[in-house]
Formats: C-alpha cells, sequence, structure tokens
C-alpha cells in the first residue's frame, strides 16, 4: 500500500466515520473511487460490442451531437493523461507514488473506450446508449467526493496544493457532466430502416445490463408525455382523438399472430409426441401379441398429459418480455430490506450521545433515497406488468375472433354466442388482472424468507415461534383458497348461464312480449342469479375469513415472537431497536402474507379458463379449407352426405337449378354442404370460381345500407345503381331517411324481411361471384316483387343468366323457367331433370304440381315467361340501366347523410356525481354502511393502540427489573388489542359483504325488471352488446370489483390517517410538514382522479363495441366465409380492440405517473419523520423515534393505494351509474291495470275496429299508418297485402302495442286496448310471426313455458302442426333439447313450432306475419288447412305473399304507403282493377 499510495493511508476510519467534517483519503478517491466507472465499462465492454455486432440497425449520419460526444470523450483522455505527463515530469524531482501513474493511465484508456463506443454505436445505428449513460453517471457520481475534497482543502488551507491536477480533475468533472446530459438525447433514426422512433422507447440491450436506468428514463419520458394528456383532462373531459396512438407491438396485429404462432408450434409438438407413442406401440404389439383397443388404453393416460398446452403458448408469446419486470421486481425486493437496517442505524444513533449529527442526517437521507429508488423500480416493473396484460387480452380477443370465425357449427353448438362473449369481457379481464400479480408467485416467498433470516438476526431462534405460527396459517389459507376455487368454477357456471339465457332473451324480446311471456323468462334469469348470489355469499364469507388471517398474521407471528423472545430467556430485554426493527420487518411480511394466497385464488380462477378456452375455442373443429377443391372443370360436382343420406348431383356452368322438397328434408342442409358448413363423411365437392350466398334468413350488418350491399367490394356507381334497381330496392330507397346512407339496426331491425331480404340478394348481386347459392331467397317478398326479382335477377334473362346458380325455392310459378328440377325428399334427391320432363315421368313431382297448382296458374306461368315481356324488351331495358347517367338529384341523396339509428354510447363527464355514491350506499343500506366505516375506524384504533402499548413496553428496557416484573401484563395487553383488531377487522369484512350481497341483488333486480318493462323501439335502436354489457362485466363489477376496491379504500384512508396521528403524536413538530403535503397530495389526485376517470369511461365506452361486432360476426358466420371475408372481419374486430386499448394504455402510465409522485410524498414523510427524530434528538427516547420512523415507512404503500383505489372506486362506482342509467329507462305501459282489467272470457267475439288509427316508430320519424279506419267482425278472415315498407308488419304490431298510437285509438270487442294491462291485451292475442324464434332449452318450454298444458295437449297441437312425426321419432320426445335460436331446427321447423304454440293459445284472434313463407306449398296448404278449422270461429289477420293459399278469405286489407288503399271482398278487387288486381295478376290468380 505504501508503494501505491505513499506517505497518505489509503483508508481512515475516524476521519470518515467520527470527524465533524468527515472525508475520504486522497488515495482512496483516486484508486476506488476513479476505478469504478472504468472497471464497469471494460467488464460490459466485450459483451456489448458482441450484441452490437450481431445486432446492426443501419448507419446513422454524422450529427452535431454525435460529434460533440466524440470531441468531448477525446478532450476528456487528454485531460487525463495530461496528470501522467505531468507525474512523469515530478517523478525527477521527487518520489510520485503509483497511485498518480496507474489512474490517469487507467481513466485515460477508459476515455478512449468510451470515445471508441461513441462512434461504433452510430455505425450500428443505436439512437441511445443505456451503456454510456450508466457509465458517465457513474463517473459524475464517483467524481463529487474529490469535487467536494478539494474545495474543503482549499477553504480550510487558504491555498491551492496542487495548481495542476486541481484544473484538471475540473475539467474532469465538467467533461463527464456534459457527456451525462448529452447522453440522455436520443440520436436520429438510422438510414435505410424501419427502426421505431417513438421517443418513448427507450433502448435496451438483449442482457438488460444497463435497463434499469434507462428504462427508468423511459418511466420518466412517459410521465412527462402523460402529464401534457392529464393537463387536457383536467382542463376539459378526454375525448377519443385526445388520446395517443397505441405503439406498434401492442397493436393485435403484432400480438395475437404472435400467440397464434405459438400455439401452432403447441399442436404441432402435440401431434408429433401422438405419433411417437403410436409408432412405438404399434412396435410393441409386433413383437408382443396386444390388441388395438389395449394399446389405446394403455396410451390414454400418455396422451392426456401430451395435450397443447395453452399455457406454455401464452408463456413463449409474452414471457420474455414479461421476465425484465420480473428482473425488477427482485431488484425491488432486494432493496426493500434495505430500509429496517437504517432504522436500526438510527435507533442506535439516538441511543449514542458522542456521534456527530451528520449520521443522522446521513441516515435520514439514505432512507429518502432507499426508499424513492425503490418506488421508481417498482413502477417499471408495473408497466412492464401491465402492458403484457394489455397485450394478453388483445391476443385473446384476438385469437377467439379469428378461431370464431372458422369453427364448426358442431363446435358453435357447444358454445352459445353468450358464454364466448363472457369469455372474452370478463374472463379475459382476470388473465388480465392476473399478469399485474404473477411475479408475487416467487417474490411472496422470498420476502418471505429474507424477513425471517433479518428477524433470526434481530431475535435469534424467537423467530421460529413466528414461523410455527405462519406455518400453521398456511392450511387455513390453502382450504379457504381451494374452497374459494370450487365456489369461482360454480359461480363462474351460473354466469355463463345468465349471460347465455339474457343474450337469448335479448334476442328475442320481441317475440317474449307478443305472447307475454316476460314473467316466465325472468325468474329462470332469477332462479340462475339466486344460485350466483347464494355461491357469492358463501365466497364473500370466505373472503372475511381470509382477510382476518392475513390482516392478523404479522400480529400473531410478532406477539408469538416477542411472548417467546422475553420468556425464554431473563437476559432477553425487548428494546426499541429489537422491538421497531422488528415490527417494519413484520409490516413487510404483511404484503407477502396478503398477496400469495390472493395470487394462487386469481391462478386458481384463471386455471378453470384454459379448459374454457382450449376446449371450447382454440381446439375446436374448424373448417378445413379442403372443403373447397378449386378445379379447371367447367361444371361443378357434387357428392356428398346431407343428413347422412348419399346425394350425387351434376351443376352445369352457367345453369339455374332449383332445390324442392318438403320442410325439412334437407335442402338448407345442401346449400350449406356446398359451402363447406356441414360435416362431411364422404365422397368431395368440386367448386370452380368464387361463391356467393343468400341465406333464408338475411344477415344484415349494423352498417349503412350501402355498405351492407358492397361489402368490401369498391363503389361503382352505375353498377350499384342496377343491382338497386334488378333487386327492387330503388323505391325503398326513397322511404329511409337517409336514403342508401341510412344506418340499419342490429340484425337490420328497421327493415322489413322483404326489405332484409333484398339487400341480401343485392349483395350478392353486386359481388359478381361465379357460383350463386341462394336460399330461398323469395320467401320474404310479396308475389310481384318476387316475379320482379326472378325476371331481373335469377331468371333466364335476369342479370345472373350465365352464372351457375342453385335456387332453393317453395314458390312453383318459377320452376317452368329454371334449367333443371332437383326434388328432395328426406335427404334423398327423388327426382332430377327439367321441368317439363318431370311433368312426363308423372312422378311424385308431378302429383305436387297437379295438387297444388290450377291449370290456368301453369298456362299463365307461359304467359309470364313469354307475353309480359319478351327478351328482346328485357335486354335493351337492361342496356339502357347499364347507360343511364344519373342526375344531380341522386347524386345528392348519395351525399345525404343517413340519421343515425344506434347512436353512439353515452359517456357521462366531470366527476361521478356523489347522486350515484348516495346510490349505493341506500342499495347497501345507509345504517350498514356507517356501521361499517365504523368498523374500520375502531380496528385502526386498536392497531395504534397495540403499537402504542409496544413503545411503552420498550422503555421498560432501561430498568431490567421491572421489565421482568412486568413482562406478562405487556403481552397479555398486547395480545388482547391484536386480537380486537382481528375480531373488528374480520366483522367489518363481514358486514361489508352482506352490504354488497344485498347491493348486487337490488341492482340486478331493478336492471332486469326494467329491461323486461322497457318498449321494444329500445331494442330497435340499441345493439344488444351494449345491454349484455350491462349484465355482463358491470354486473361482475358490482358482484366483485367495486366490494373489494371499498374495502381497499376504507383500509388504505385509515391506516394512511393512523399513521399521521402516531407521526404527530411521537414528533409534534410533523405537524408542520403535514398541510404541505396534503396539499400536493389532494392537488396530485385531483389532477389524477379526474383523467384517469375519464380514460375509465372512455375505456369502458369503447369495449361494447368490441362484443356487438362478436356477437354479429358469430351469427353470420356462414356469409362471412362464403364471400371470403374474414380476414376483413378480423381487421375489423381487431380495430376495436386497439380502439379499446388506446384508451386503456394511457391508464397503465397515469397510474405510473400518480405512483411515483405520491410514493414521492410518501418518501418525504419518510424524510422528515427520520429528520425530526434527529433534531429532537435529546428529548426523544428511541421507543418513540422507533414507532414514528416505523410507521412512516409504510405509509407510502397506504397513501398510493389510496389514491388508487379514490380512482378505481370512481371507475368502478360508474358501473352503477351504467346499470341505474339502463334500469331507469322509460318504460312501456304497466302489465296489467287493475281497476282496467277485461272480462275474464274477453274477447269473447273478437270484433277488431280501428278509428282513425295512427303511429310512428320513434318521437321524431314519419308516421308508418296514418289514419286507419276500418270495422273488421268476429270470425272474419281478413288478408293483408302491400308491397314491401307498405307497414303490413306494423299494423299487426299495433295490436299487440308494440307500438303506441300516435293519434287514433283500437278497439276489440268494446274496450279500448291503450287503456288495459299489456300482459292482459297480449295474453289474449296470439300470433305466428314473420321469424321464428326458438330458446335454449327442452321442446316442452318452448311450446309451453308456464307449464300450463299437459303432455296430451302438446302432443295434440304438434299433430295439428304436422311436427309430430318429427318429434315422436326423437329419442327425447317432448324433452327434445333445442339450440340457441333453434338452430338445430330448419326455418320451416320452427315455424311449424311457433304454429304449434298459437294451437295451444287459442285465442279468439289469430295475426299470422308471413308464417308459412319459409315452408313448402304442400305444408302451407296442410297448415291453412288447420287453421281453417282450428281457428274456424276466430278473427284472423293474415300478412301472405302468396295470394293463392289465402284467396278464400273474408276480405282484403291492401295497404299503400301507410294507408287503407282498398278494403273489400277479393272479388269486388278484382273486379275494380286497383292495386289488389295486379298482385293477383302477377300471382296467376286473375
Amino acid at each position: 500500500m505504501e508503494r501505491l499510495c505513499g506517505d497518505e493511508p489509503f483508508w481512515e476510519h475516524n476521519r470518515t466515520f467520527y470527524a465533524d467534517v468527515p472525508d475520504l483519503t486522497e488515495c482512496f478517491q483516486l484508486s476506488v473511487l476513479s476505478w469504478t466507472p472504468c472497471i464497469y465499462l471494460w467488464l460490459i465492454s466485450p459483451l456489448y460490442l458482441f450484441y452490437l455486432k450481431r445486432n446492426n440497425k443501419g448507419y446513422i449520419m454524422m450529427s452535431l451531437l454525435n460529434r460533440v460526444k466524440t470531441v468531448f470523450g477525446f478532450i476528456l483522455w487528454i485531460v487525463c493523461w495530461t496528470d501522467l505527463f505531468a507525474s512523469f515530469y515530478e517523478m525527477k524531482e521527487k518520489d510520485i507514488p503509483l497511485i498518480y501513474f496507474i489512474t490517469p493511465l487507467i481513466v485515460g484508456m477508459t476515455m478512449l473506450l468510451a470515445t471508441f463506443i461513441i462512434q461504433f454505436e452510430r455505425l450500428r445505428g443505436v439512437q441511445s446508449s443505456g451503456v454510456l449513460f450508466i457509465f458517465w453517471t457513474l463517473s459524475v457520481l464517483c467524481a463529487i467526493v474529490p469535487f467536494r475534497s478539494k474545495i474543503i482543502h482549499a477553504s480550510t488551507k487558504g491555498e491551492i496544493k496542487d495548481t495542476l491536477r486541481f484544473t484538471t480533475f475540473y475539467m474532469y468533472f465538467g467533461l463527464t457532466l456534459a457527456e451525462l446530459i448529452l447522453s440522455c438525447f436520443n440520436e436520429k433514426p438510422p438510414l435505410f430502416s424501419s427502426v421505431v422512433t417513438d421517443p418513448c422507447l427507450g433502448f435496451y440491450i438483449s442482457l438488460q445490463i444497463h435497463s434499469i436506468v434507462a428504462e427508468c428514463m423511459k418511466l420518466f419520458l412517459i410521465s412527462g408525455f402523460f402529464l401534457s394528456l392529464a393537463i387536457k383532462g383536467y382542463k376539459n373531459p378526454l375525448e377519443t382523438k385526445d388520446l395517443w396512438s397505441l405503439n406498434k407491438q401492442d397493436c393485435s396485429d403484432t400480438v395475437v399472430p404472435e400467440l397464434l404462432r405459438e400455439w401452432e408450434v403447441e399442436k404441432s409438438k402435440a401431434k408429433r409426441y401422438e405419433t411417437v407413442v403410436y409408432s412405438r406401440a404399434g412396435k410393441e404389439a409386433n413383437h408382443v401379441e396386444v390388441s388395438p383397443e389395449e394399446v389405446e388404453v394403455l396410451l390414454s393416460d400418455r396422451k392426456k398429459s401430451h395435450q397443447p398446452s395453452f399455457l406454455r403458448a401464452l408463456l413463449r408469446a409474452f414471457g420474455p418480455y414479461f421476465l425484465i419486470g420480473s428482473a425488477f421486481k427482485l431488484l425491488q425486493d432486494l432493496i426493500t430490506f434495505i430500509n429496517p437496517q437504517l432504522l436500526r442505524m438510527l435507533i442506535e444513533f439516538t441511543k449514542e450521545e458522542r456521534v456527530p449529527s451528520w449520521w443522522g442526517f446521513s441516515l435520514a437521507f439514505l432512507m429518502f433515497c432507499c426508499a424513492l429508488l425503490q418506488t421508481l423500480i417498482l413502477h417499471q416493473h408495473f408497466q412492464y406488468c401491465f402492458v403484457t396484460g394489455m397485450r394478453l387480452r388483445s391476443a385473446i380477443i384476438g385469437a377467439i375472433y379469428r378461431k370464431s370465425l372458422v369453427i364448426t357449427n358442431e363446435a358453435k353448438r357447444s358454445s352459445t354466442v353468450g358464454e364466448v362473449v363472457n369469455l372474452m369481457s370478463v374472463d379475459a379481464q382476470r388473465f388480465m388482472d392476473l399478469t399485474t400479480f404473477l411475479n408475487m408467485l416467487w417474490s411472496s416467498p422470498l420476502q418471505i424468507i429474507l424477513a425471517l433470516f433479518f428477524l433470526w438476526q434481530t431475535l435469534g431462534p424467537s423467530v421460529l415461534a413466528g414461523v410455527a405460527v405462519m406455518i400453521l396459517l398456511i392450511p387455513l389459507n390453502a382450504v379457504i383458497a381451494m374452497k374459494t376455487r370450487t365456489y369461482q368454477v360454480e359461480q363462474m357456471q351460473y354466469k355463463d348461464a345468465r349471460i347465455k339465457l339474457m343474450n337469448e332473451i335479448l334476442n328475442g324480446m320481441k317475440v317474449l312480449k307478443l305472447y307475454a311471456w316476460e314473467v316466465s323468462f325472468k325468474e329462470k334469469v332469477l332462479q340462475i342469479r339466486q344460485k350466483e348470489l347464494n355461491v357469492l355469499r358463501k365466497t364473500a364469507y370466505l373472503s372475511a375469513l381470509s382477510t382476518m388471517a392475513w390482516t392478523s398474521a404479522p400480529f400473531l407471528v410478532a406477539l408469538t415472537t416477542f411472548a417467546v423472545y422475553v420468556t425464554v430467556d431473563k437476559e432477553n430485554v425487548l428494546d426499541a431497536e429489537k422491538a421497531f426493527v422488528s415490527l417494519s420487518l413484520f409490516n413487510i411480511l404483511r404484503f407477502p402474507l396478503n398477496m400469495l394466497p390472493q395470487v394462487i385464488s386469481s391462478l386458481a380462477q384463471v386455471s378453470v379458463l384454459f379448459p374454457l378456452l382450449f376446449m371450447d375455442i382454440l381446439n375446436s373443429g374448424f373448417y378445413a379449407t379442403h372443403c373447397y377443391s378449386y378445379t379447371n372443370e367447367w361444371n361443378h360436382e357434387l357428392n356428398i352426405h346431407v343428413l347422412n343420406i348419399l346425394i350425387n348431383v351434376l351443376v352445369p356452368q352457367g345453369s339455374l337449378l332449383a332445390v324442392v322438397g318438403h320442410v325439412g328434408c334437407g335442402k338448407s342442409s345442401l346449400v350449406s354442404a356446398l359451402l363447406g358448413e356441414m360435416e362431411k363423411l364422404e365422397g368431395h365437392i368440386s367448386i370452380r370460381g368464387s361463391v356467393a350466398y343468400v341465406p333464408q334468413q338475411a344477415w344484415i350488418q349494423n352498417a349503412t345500407l350501402r355498405d351492407n350491399i358492397l361489402f368490401g367490394k369498391p363503389y361503382v356507381e352505375q353498377k350499384y345503381r342496377c343491382v338497386l334497381e334488378a333487386c327492387a330496392l330503388t323505391p325503398d330507397l326513397e322511404v329511409l331517411p337517409g336514403g342508401d346512407q341510412t344506418e340499419i339496426g342490429e340484425k337490420g331491425i328497421n327493415l322489413s324481411g322483404g326489405q332484409r331480404q333484398r339487400v341480401s340478394l343485392a349483395r350478392a348481386l353486386y359481388s359478381e361471384a361465379d357460383v350463386y347459392l341462394l336460399d330461398d331467397p323469395l320467401s320474404a317478398v310479396d308475389a310481384h316483387v318476387a316475379k320482379h326479382i326472378f325476371d331481373n335477377v335469377i331468371g333466364p334473362e335476369g342479370a345472373l343468366r350465365g352464372k351457375t346458380r342453385i335456387l332453393v325455392t317453395h314458390g312453383i310459378s318459377f320452376l317452368p323457367q329454371v334449367d333443371n328440377i332437383m326434388v328432395l325428399v328426406d335427404g334423398m334427391v327423388s327426382e332430377m331433370g327439367s321441368y317439363q320432363d318431370l311433368l312426363k315421368q308423372n312422378g311424385a313431382f308431378a302429383d305436387f304440381l297437379r295438387n297444388y297448382s290450377l291449370e290456368d296458374i301453369i298456362e299463365d306461368m307461359s304467359v309470364m315467361s313469354n307475353d309480359v315481356e319478351n327478351p328482346k324488351t328485357k335486354s335493351i331495358r337492361r342496356r339502357r340501366c347499364s347507360e343511364r347517367r344519373h342526375g344531380d338529384q341522386q347524386q345528392e341523396k348519395k351525399e345525404a347523410k343517413g340519421e343515425k339509428l344506434i347512436q353512439a354510447e353515452t359517456t357521462e363527464t366531470g366527476r361521478v356525481k356523489f347522486k350515484v355514491y348516495w346510490e349505493y350506499a341506500k342499495v347497501v343500506g345507509p345504517l350498514l354502511s356507517i356501521f361499517i366505516c365504523f368498523l374500520y375506524a375502531s380496528q385502526s384504533a386498536a392497531a395504534i393502540g397495540a403499537n402504542i402499548w409496544l413503545s411503552q413496553w420498550t422503555n421498560d428496557a432501561r430498568n431490567n427489573t421491572i421489565a421482568h416484573e412486568k413482562v406478562h401484563m405487556r403481552v397479555g395487553v398486547y395480545a388482547a388489542l391484536g386480537i380486537t383488531q382481528g375480531f373488528l377487522v374480520m366483522s367489518s369484512t363481514f358486514t361489508l359483504a352482506l352490504g354488497k350481497i344485498q347491493a348486487a341483488c337490488k341492482l340486478h333486480q331493478s336492471l332486469l325488471d326494467n329491461k323486461f318493462h322497457t318498449p321494444q323501439a329500445f331494442f330497435d335502436t340499441t345493439p344488444i352488446g351494449r345491454i349484455i354489457n350491462r349484465f355482463s362485466k358491470d354486473i361482475y363489477v358490482i358482484d366483485e370489483a367495486l366490494p373489494y376496491t371499498v374495502l381497499m379504500f376504507l383500509g388504505t384512508f385509515f391506516a394512511s390517517l393512523s399513521t399521521m396521528i402516531v407521526i404527530i403524536f411521537s414528533t409534534p413538530i410533523f405537524a408542520v410538514v403535514i398541510v404541505p403535503l396534503a396539499l400536493i397530495y389532494f392537488f396530485v389526485q385531483r389532477f389524477y382522479v379526474a383523467t384517469s376517470r375519464q380514460l375509465k369511461r372512455l375505456e369502458s365506452v369503447s369495449r361494447s363495441p368490441i362484443y356487438s361486432h362478436f356477437s354479429e360476426s358469430i351469427t353470420g358466420t356462414s356469409v362471412i366465409r362464403a364471400y371470403g371475408r374474414n380476414s376483413a372481419f378480423v381487421l375489423m374486430s381487431d380495430m376495436k380492440v386497439d380502439e379499446n386499448q388506446k384508451s386503456y394504455y394511457p391508464g397503465i402510465v397515469s397510474n405510473r405517473w400518480l405512483g411515483v409522485r405520491i410514493e414521492f410524498i410518501g418518501n418525504c414523510i419518510v424524510l422528515f419523520a427520520a429528520l425530526f427524530a434527529v433534531i429532537g434528538k435529546e428529548s426523544l427516547n428511541p421507543s418513540l423515534v422507533g414507532l414514528s420512523v416505523s410507521y412512516a415507512l409504510q405509509v407510502t404503500m397506504s397513501l398510493n393505494w389510496m389514491v388508487r383505489m379514490t380512482s378505481d372506486l370512481e371507475s368502478n362506482i360508474v358501473a352503477v351509474e351504467r346499470v341505474k342509467e339502463y334500469s331507469e329507462t322509460p318504460p312501456e305501459a304497466p302489465w296489467e291495470v287493475e281497476d282496467k282489467k277485461p272480462p275474464g272470457d274477453w274477447p269473447s267475439e273478437g270484433n277488431v275496429e280501428f278509428v282513425d288509427y295512427s303511429v310512428r316508430y320513434r318521437a321524431g320519424l314519419d308516421l308508418v299508418l296514418r289514419n286507419i279506419s276500418l270495422k273488421v267482425k268476429g270470425g272474419e278472415k281478413i288478408g293483408i297485402v302491400g308491397r314491401t315498407g307498405a307497414g303490413k308488419s306494423s299494423m299487426t304490431l299495433c295490436l299487440f302495442r308494440l307500438l303506441e298510437a300516435a293519434g287514433g285509438e283500437i278497439t276489440i270487442d268494446g274496450v279500448k286496448i291503450k287503456e288495459i294491462g299489456l300482459h292482459d291485451l297480449r295474453s289474449k292475442l296470439t300470433i305466428i310471426p314473420q321469424e321464428p324464434v326458438l330458446f335454449s332449452g327442452s321442446l316442452r318450454m318452448n311450446l309451453d313455458p308456464f307449464e300450463k298444458y299437459s303432455d296430451d295437449d302438446l302432443w295434440n297441437a304438434l299433430t295439428l302442426s304436422h311436427l309430430h312425426k318429427f318429434v315422436s321419432n326423437q329419442p327425447a320426445k317432448l324433452d327434445l333439447e333445442c339450440s340457441e335460436g333453434g338452430e338445430n331446427l330448419s326455418v320451416g321447423q320452427r315455424q311449424l313450432v311457433c304454429l304449434a304454440r298459437a294451437l295451444l293459445r287459442k285465442t279468439r284472434i289469430l295475426i299470422l306475419d308471413e308464417a308459412t313463407a319459409a315452408i313448402d306449398l304442400e305444408t302451407d296448404d296442410l297448415i291453412q288447412s288447420t287453421i281453417r278449422t282450428q281457428f274456424e270461429d276466430c278473427t284472423i289477420f293474415t300478412i301472405a305473399h302468396r295470394l293463392n293459399t289465402i284467396m278464400d278469405y273474408t276480405r282484403f286489407l291492401v295497404l299503400d304507403k301507410g294507408q287503407v288503399a282498398e278494403f273489400d271482398t277479393p272479388v269486388n278487387l278484382i273486379t275494380q282493377k286497383g292495386i289488389f288486381y295486379g298482385m293477383a295478376k302477377d300471382a296467376g290468380l286473375a
């Protein structure tokens, strides 16, 4: 050391620690402090240079910034070597210690290395260097001590001893500080590179060596960007346009493919393993005689264990990024344990009298710096975890959506839309929430081990007693976690069932209202809800036990440890140092002991979801691409199984094939098989070219009419206009408020059935496909419109001539004009050939025609196809259409914006009103709410009492005799206070649980009640996804998230309050600091909450479209697939998810912004508590210092959580606001009016009278029916006809008061229907609606939800509705399970079920709304005969397009533009030769 340092010592203990002005020796400064940054750079540079060599991001041009950094590097090298040459020069005169040669040499070489790295980074495209940033930071920090020393020496001695080295050092310090500042700035992006240049993104190397500082800088940068957003949000409510765009690496188009790629890898691994196992098994079986069945059994266990793991796919996709956050967590855990050791030193300092005061101040500032560093690192960890969670949610939603578009119908039936929406909304959220605390799985045990290690050092073996208590608590927590998991599974099942049922109810609300079935279905929902609440109640009670366990755990550990410590040995005295250092360690122990069971419980909940994701969605069977084998043949050959019967069909290119047959014979199944929608058992399908598909029930998007027709194709004006004309849509555009820019509601709610079908047909026509599959497109339109469409689109001279068309139809009038007819009977081709050939064959088809078609109709068909408009005329008209130029008027109409039917979801702005909190308090119970607050205050008082008692106990240490005498009393009182606290904790949690169940029950009940009483117009203009969001996400928040937030808020509020009380009690001067800190705290809190609340609202509102779009897509998968629009819909879904994440990401950043600032205030409290303890050293005893500082150390967490919980409370209480909003929508008229109840046998005659009746759909819209006046006598059969959109269906809805009168009235048997209750009215009317709606459940439930009828009645109704044969052939008979929407029955069969419902009700008035549109003529005829016999004496209103089936009706009502055009007997109307005559003529009846 003498050779190195000369006469100067290397280390001098007294000078450093016990001098009034502490300092380090010059040798230590020149060696250790100078070499530390150099050692760091030389160690790191080989790895870093290797990394740069492997990762070239491009070339950065030499900038001014780069030049300055390089020049400064060279100057630093010159400065260092100036010192070296000066030392060589001085050698001639005196002995110079080696340190003066070594240090300048090493530092100079290091500066050259740093300069080389600056240039090498530029050449490799590095914009900002974390490695050099750390190096310059270390250099500046290590130079601060000599900087101070040189000034002190110069001022004390009055002269500068070594002028040259003094000058060079300050030049060195200035230049390193300049380099540090310059390294904070980014270089320009590299040339010829597409790297992201977002200033929010930091650069970190793969080894993450320098990431701590670089990432902390990134955190500050992001927080800085958030500040501008926060200011904007504080001044005015934030809007979507104010938000930042999402980072590329967080977007769905990046994260979803990543997850799916890893999932495919998992599946291929599982397949490979299965192949290997089977091949080995095969070899074994060859050597030993073993049957294949035995091999299968032997291998079943091994196969099970090698299923593809979705968890592994998630880990590989998102694990590496998440692990960076885990590294920060590890660092933070280690730093956490420094402050208790500093507290030990502070208490020791207060005991010692001769120690310099700077010790105390240094310890106070060290505690502050340590806490600050902990804050920065912890929030960096949270940033990584939350971003991982965000990506995870996007990936899961995206993966589910992509799979949902390609899963088979069989797989789709296993998971209803409601269940999958629940998986996407609530359960994907659980995955996201879990990532935040997943690191606690390993962090908690680590913190527990470290805490116990330091406790062992403090209290010795006595700590084992505390460990024993912890071990005893583990089984209790394990039992609670296991039971919680069981209840969670049960609750999720009930929740799924409830959401599934609600989804169906909302989809079929119109039918429920028409049948007055609301009460029955409401009871079904409430039964499930009651079971769900029972499970929730059990979970809440378990949670109360769990909360007591984790709150009491640190105290019980402390109690047993202290009690054993003082009783095991008389020499052991509990002094302030041991007690409060142990107490701070026990407080650290509280968090991991609390979090571990919660994380395990959350993990348990999520583990339940993996099988759901794996089995139901991601591993479901999906359509193989080989369903379509594109060949070069010019024909389309079919060889497929439909309903397990073999079909062989050849359809020549360019021909029109009509498919006819009875209901349920397999017509729609044939079309589905062609689309690849059915399972192919054998044979093959070959289709050349693209496909267009028109389903039997039109699928319409919630978009404009034009967008529905274009369906992603580019807009071509003249082609578009021709399509509209061909599909008879041009007149409808004049009726619609915004022309083709009118927004169509969900499921095409504001279009009539015929309009929907024509829009669907127009979409197919516009697509210009090669093959057209038309599944009964003419059933929903009027006869004359059907003829127009057939002539202009489908027929031999229509727009699709020359295209291959397969037309499923029940309309016999078009059959003479088709090329070929295929007759299906029970899934088999009965006959096939041209119309004339089938007539000549004189088979079943000819008999059918003879029975259901009059000769004059057949003759008229030939007239229609020849005389009405010859082919030449048609081709001329078509040319005219294609050549027409459209005038300014049409152009203006095109530009006109349609009226918004589906309004954007409203978002409340500003602070959540006190009224919302009061509403929640009211449903919890006002007295109960006050009692809960009182219990929380009491438990905090008990905790303060216990700790003050402990400080008094430690004062006994001054006198050993008193300490031994009082030990039992001290332990007893301490235990009593702690146990009281535990009891109060359990009581408060238990009471809160009772309150939350009560609130959840009442809020759901009021929402459900209101939705069943809401008018139909609300459901027409509100997307189902938006309402479902209330029943799923918002009710989940009220059930689970909100009560937890209230619990945490009350806990943290009283914890923070008790800390302030204790610190002021210990050091009253602290009260001076509290006021400014409280003001800063309040300002930051309000500043944050204003923005955070609005971000949460935006996030909540942008969530609904995700689920609405999903529900819409899943119902139209066959159409989306047929048109090959999968990728476009995936893109739409991704955009909606990204839009939602756009408002979620600033929420994450806002939490980091808040955390850093609030914890800084907490760290200031630690600093001031320690500083005041040092200042008041003379007057304070060590026990009060320990009490004050140990409380201050835990306040940071409480303050942070309190603001977080304030924000979460505001965010989650929004769920109450949203539920209340939908619980208070204006209701329809009451179901029953007691003083206006009609007689029991009403209506006895069935007389119906409309008096000057007018109606509109909603306020502000035009009238759809104008001044209708007519009288119908009981028993009359009225046919209602008119072109599409004339108001036919609206008229029937008026009878049921689904639309309320705008003027005039309707009377039935002298009773004004507007005066009686809706159920009294609707239960006395029967309708067979246009769209048959079935609910999932048994056939019995679908026929008779109130269980009013006997089995004989049900079978009789089924016989009369021609379903007896079908149902009796089913194994389950009346208990046949109907899937969601009745998907497992054909549309015709569903319509027959609706007929059976009508036969059961048998009321005096029957309304048929195009009830037989989806049924073949033979069945239609049978139904009409059933209606004539069974409803002979009833008044019947029938809307029908097939006039021939109702020509024997008493009178016909012809509607035109909402007014009565004609109303008379059919004979008189034909004689008048008006509108009815024209329609009859089109149908061949006049």
